[in-house]
């Protein structure tokens, strides 16, 4: 099952690290074209090696910062334990959702002996940027986001331990804050090695990037007639967090529908009256409200009007996709389906690569651009349970697209993981 190891991350020097907040960056899939801009400027900002403007140069950037000390590697290795504290709009509580970053065996998701599972598909393009990226520099240069299951919470007490001594503590531009700290002790590594030996870990964010250490992966062992599978090219840098955790956020993603042609709203409000309970809502910014905790509702904007839409319970055996029942029963499969497909005659195997859809997370933006025109309408949808995730992930199917969206979203810069053999090889056994 889940296979781990400490390992000896690079990191900013001594004194760089006093300005991480300046050097950290958003991931890649969600860093703008804005921001890229204005960190571009820092010529030691973790961007110009995490999404740089080309894969040349990145490679040359991580040989000069190693060369000049720019980053340094840790002498011993560890488990880097990493805590982001936040807030939720509307609620005065603190969430602290506590991990920790380690090198995990990065073993196939269609193989059923994977140890890592995964819960949406990719997307070609993207994976094939991250393989360039990881085979230019050989360096994991931010974790993916992983689940495993520990409904004791035993590892935590070392974790809260351990930072009491952070090495990192900052606010990112999420408005999180990132701290960071390292444990070392062998007896207490060897805890965490043993509570994910004899499961598997669901992956949360991350997925193009891991899937990139597969097919990289794969290139070298085809290469090396002497593969053991213990190669530095085996391993993925991953973010580890607790799934019974009370902490763990997911947070919706809303549809964007746009350019759609001759689009007459009455009439799309006729054709979802054969399957949905229709209200109107006297204020769009009650939407969220209204449909919370209403399975299969919905909340439609067009400007400044809105409504409440609810698949008739009888309907849901119409949903003619071959998909078994936990993704069927899904609020998202039912909205792919009856309004996306049945009402707007966009096929579900189109939809991934439809020019019409798009998606956004935040409320306010959705609201602002259906009431400018830009779009034609919005689909507010609600955030999807653990559970879900998790049964999804067993049944060896895969989520609709854009399903979930783990809050907060990992920082880059804090760590970088090196999967070059003289790097990557401890300096002495320790039998991990």
């Amino acid at each position: 099952m889940a296979r781990i190891k400490p390992f000896r991350a690079w990191r900013y020097n001594r004194e760089l690290s006093t300005k991480i907040d300046e050097l950290a960056s958003p991931l890649f899939d969600v860093v703008s074209k804005k921001q890229r801009e204005a960190l571009y400027s820092n010529p030691y900002n973790s961007i110009h090696i995490s999404v740089p403007r080309d894969i040349e140069t990145q490679k040359r950037t991580v040989e000069e910062w190693k060369a000049e000390g720019i980053i340094q590697q840790d002498q011993i290795p560890g488990i880097y334990v990493y805590y982001q504290h936040f807030t939720l709009p509307g609620s005065r509580r603190t969430y602290t959702r506590k991990g920790f970053v380690c090198f995990i065996e990065a073993t196939d998701w269609n193989s059923v002996n994977s140890d890592v599972l995964r819960h949406e598909n990719t997307m070609p393009h993207s994976v094939n940027d991250r393989i360039e990226i990881l085979a230019q520099s050989q360096m994991h240069v931010s974790p993916t986001h992983g689940l495993y299951f520990d409904p004791e919470f035993s590892l935590e007490q070392y974790m809260d331990e351990s930072m009491k001594n952070p090495i990192y503590d900052r606010e990112d531009y999420q408005g999180v804050r990132d701290v960071m700290s390292v444990i070392h002790d062998f007896e207490v590594i060897k805890k965490f090695v043993d509570k994910l030996k004899d499961q598997q870990v669901i992956l949360a964010d991350g997925h193009h990037r891991y899937e990139g250490s597969l097919f990289y992966k794969q290139r070298m062992e085809a290469q090396n007639p002497n593969h053991t599978g213990n190669e530095a090219y085996n391993f993925h840098l991953m973010y580890l967090t607790n799934a019974e955790a009370d902490d763990l956020r997911i947070l919706p993603t809303h549809r964007l529908l746009s350019g759609l042609k001759d689009f007459n709203k009455e009439e799309l409000l006729k054709k979802l009256s054969e399957d949905f309970i229709i209200k109107p809502l006297d204020n769009p910014n009650d939407v969220n409200e209204i449909i919370l905790g209403k399975k299969w509702a919905f909340g439609l904007l067009f400007g400044k009007e809105a409504v409440k839409v609810r698949l008739k319970p009888e309907k849901a055996t119409e949903l003619t996709w071959n998909f078994p029942q936990v993704v069927k029963d899904l609020d998202l499969t039912v909205m792919h389906y009856f309004i996306i497909e049945k009402a707007l005659g966009i096929l579900g195997k189109e939809q991934r690569s439809s020019a019409h859809i798009s998606f956004e997370r935040n409320f306010s933006n959705c609201l602002e651009r259906t009431m400018s025109g830009e779009v034609d309408f919005a689909i507010i949808t609600q955030d999807i349970s653990m559970e879900d995730v998790k049964n999804v992930c067993h049944s060896g199917y895969t989520l609709p697209q854009k399903s979930t969206y783990f809050y907060p979203k990992v920082i880059s810069g804090y760590l970088f993981g090196s999967i070059k053999e003289d790097e990557f090889t401890l300096p002495f056994d320790i039998g991990f």
